[in-house]
């Protein structure tokens, strides 16, 4: 049966695309905010920089989170942040895309008919928050922001998926839980948009709701049946980390959509988080009596990256250092507390990201400030003595976490009845390199 639904469903996408010209929309009807473009050349060529920068920022995970496991799953944890490639690239271009920035829907998600199989994203016209670099290229860019939130969501149920389960999972999370947040985030006639939420490279839209849903993958599968293992290949997880951090930069300073200031802004609030967070992280550890650990320092660099996501392009560099720290203290401790005995959160995703970006979200609502960016002019941040934005950003993390957990407990629950998300503890122990691919390192 399963061979015939892949055959079903490689065969309906080579006919859409063979007979996508009929379904070329009339220029007239390409919706709301696709406005003529104004190229810039300096812009162009840093967003296509920076969107290699984000998709690099995938296979790096894969290394992260592949040195982290034991040796018998290395392979298959790499595998599915590979699989996010490949995947969710063919969904966002058919219609993951139109749902997140297509005409709005009651401003919680877009009508993907305008843009199916990329119909109307032209490299000749632009998207509204984005004038001077081509539709197509806005898209794409966009694109690797969903490619790399499922892929964050493995470290949770690390050592124990069944595959073809993770990559239903997979698309059911990008349509069902990425899309609406995306479009009510980042879409000028999106909810949390039109309330003045501030989230400039996705503290809600990927670390947050991939936070939240690694949560609910750990407690509906289950513990392992050996929760602890020695990491494979520590130095995987050095490579990941640098990897990330590298791509990190087109992540937070590629969403000014520009080569200006405000690019290099976020450029330099990304670069000191990390640094002060994988700092905050080994001198917590050397407090607590632990050894200074290759493993703490890269983990506390990845938490700063996160917190400083939302505020990258609205903070300044000293208060991006106070980000990184504090986010550093409250996922150590996070972690500390967390009950691993009950709840096997394999590789701490949900400390890690979601915690993180829950503080970065809070924390964008403390120092965001209108001499970094004009457009916090309204409501600056807490520490300025205005408490209206903070409100917003408590309000839209509550909102956000409750949605995201909720809907991805679901879906963890929709696809297991559909086929089996746990394999079976023979194949645990065996491995998953060999029970699931027939491969090994």
């Amino acid at each position: 049966m399963r061979k015939i639904i892949l055959g079903v469903i490689l065969v309906t996408i080579l006919v859409l695309t063979l007979f996508s010209n009929h379904l070329i929309s009339d220029p007239a009807t390409l919706g709301a905010h696709v406005v003529a473009l104004k190229l810039d050349t300096g812009d162009t060529a840093w967003m296509i920089v920076a969107t290699a920068l984000v998709l690099i920022m995938t296979p790096g995970l894969g290394f992260f989170y592949g040195g982290m496991v034991g040796k018998k799953n290395v392979i298959s944890t790499m595998l599915q942040s590979f699989m996010a490639m490949v995947i969710v690239t063919i969904l966002w271009v058919i219609v993951g895309f139109g749902l997140c920035f297509g005409p709005s829907i009651g401003g919680v998600i877009g009508d993907p008919s305008y843009n199916f199989l990329f119909q109307g994203v032209s490299a000749n016209t632009a998207w509204e928050l984005a004038p001077t670099i081509p539709m197509l290229l806005f898209a794409f860019f966009q694109a690797k922001f969903a490619i790399i939130t499922p892929a964050l969501i493995t470290g949770a149920f690390a050592e124990r998926i069944r595959f073809w389960a993770y990559l239903l999972f997979m698309v059911l999370f990008i349509l069902v839980v990425y899309a609406p947040l995306c479009h009510m985030t980042w879409h000028p006639d999106g909810i949390f948009f039109g309330w003045g939420v501030l989230d400039f490279a996705g503290g809600t839209v990927v670390h947050m709701s991939a936070g939240w849903a690694a949560l609910a993958g750990a407690i509906f599968l289950g513990k392992r049946k050996v929760q602890k293992s020695n990491p494979a290949r520590i130095t995987y997880v050095l490579l990941g980390t640098g990897l990330l951090w590298f791509g990190w930069f087109g992540f937070n300073a590629g969403s000014a959509v520009g080569s200006g200031s405000l690019a290099a802004q976020a450029l330099g609030t990304t670069t000191v988080a990390a640094a002060a967070a994988g700092m905050a992280w080994v001198f917590i550890d050397k407090i607590m009596g632990h050894k200074l650990s290759a493993m703490g320092a890269c983990i506390g660099a990845v938490v700063g990256l996160v917190a400083i996501t939302p505020a990258a392009g609205f903070v300044s560099i000293s208060h991006a250092i106070t980000i990184g720290i504090v986010a550093s203290i409250v996922s150590n401790l996070v972690i500390l507390k967390f009950p691993k005995g009950k709840i096997d959160d394999a590789l701490d995703v949900f400390a890690c990201h979601g915690v993180g970006g829950m503080v970065g979200m809070l924390l964008t609502g403390v120092f965001a400030s209108n001499a970094v960016n004009p457009i916090v002019s309204a409501n600056q941040g807490l520490i300025f003595g205005d408490s209206t934005l903070f409100l917003i950003q408590l309000k839209a993390l509550v909102l956000v976490s409750a949605f995201a957990f909720t809907a991805s407990y679901a879906l963890f629950f929709i696809v297991n009845k559909i086929t089996p998300l746990r394999v079976s503890e023979d194949k645990e122990e065996l491995g998953l390199d060999i029970s699931q691919h027939g491969e090994f390192l």
